[in-house]
């Protein structure tokens, strides 16, 4: 009997289950002012100030999507939309560092 079950459990074929969190402009801004902040304190010690770390945030939000995407992390919620801004932000700034030769005060 267990055999049996066990045997059909694993002919189950496998599925992704992707949950999207729907958000709100609100929400975007949300995201990207945390990511940009946090961004700017792994990369300089501190923020840019609230309207750069929002922008810095939201374009994170999206090169950390893609970057996700390529390595396969697929998921959803906002830690996931957080943890891809982010990743993101941090590539962003150090992109701009490294094409900019700019300070890193």
């Amino acid at each position: 009997m267990l055999v049996s079950v066990i045997s059909s459990l694993l002919l189950l074929r496998e599925e992704v289950v992707v949950v999207r969190w729907q958000q709100s402009l609100i929400g975007w801004l949300l995201v990207g002012l945390i990511a940009g902040w946090l961004a700017g304190k792994l990369s300089r010690g501190r923020g840019y100030g609230c309207v750069t770390d929002v922008i810095v945030g939201v374009l994170g939000a999206f090169i950390g999507g893609w970057i996700f995407g390529k390595l396969g992390i697929l998921g959803g919620g906002f830690i996931y939309s957080l943890a891809a801004a982010t990743v993101g932000a941090v590539v962003l700034v150090g992109i701009v560092h490294l094409l900019g030769g700019g300070s890193r005060d």
